[in-house]
């Protein structure tokens, strides 16, 4: 596995789609302890930070244009410090995981899923790392309705159990950090 440079957390800007099941990478973001406090700096179509891991620096990255646009902005930080595109780490709901799983993956398909699409035509490749957040599919209706819409009550309850096992996977990804 080529080491994670670099995190791009997927989601949609403003205020109307801050608890919604697609804002899943923007939600885990905001729940990480170790970037709490971190100063982002608004560049690359997006808001960035870095952090010391395993006494390397790695880059996070909240891209600032919708979920379509996402691979703009993380083409962009990747291009002026020289990520390679297999060195990321992409963080997004999934709604072929039911709600609650959360999966690490390398490459794979992208499950109609826009981000992850615009992701591979500006890295160049489907080849990168996800961290995958299920947030289950619609028993019936619209997939785009419900992947805006919020999160029911009883996920409600449980979702910050469900970003605390996301953040183990991931840190687990990154490896062991620096203390």
């Amino acid at each position: 596995m080529t080491i994670p440079e670099a995190l791009v957390f997927l989601g949609n800007p403003g205020k109307e789609y801050e608890r919604t099941r697609h804002n899943a990478g923007f939600l885990l973001a905001g729940r990480w302890p170790r970037i709490q406090g971190a100063s982002w700096q608004q560049k690359f179509k997006g808001e960035w930070t870095s952090l010391l891991w395993d006494e390397k620096k790695r880059f996070l990255l909240r891209p600032l244009t919708f979920m379509n646009s996402a691979g703009e902005s993380a083409q962009a930080l990747g291009e002026f410090f020289k990520i390679a595109p297999q060195a990321w780490i992409a963080v997004h709901d999934d709604i072929d995981l039911p709600f609650g799983e959360v999966k690490f993956q390398t490459g794979g398909g992208l499950g109609g899923h826009n981000g992850l699409r615009s992701l591979k035509l500006h890295l160049g490749t489907n080849e990168f790392h996800r961290l995958r957040i299920g947030i289950g599919r619609p028993a019936r209706g619209d997939v785009a309705s419900f992947v805006l819409g919020r999160f029911t009550p009883d996920e409600e309850i449980e979702l910050e159990r469900v970003l605390d096992r996301a953040l183990g996977l991931l840190e687990q990804a990154l490896g062991s950090p620096q203390r």
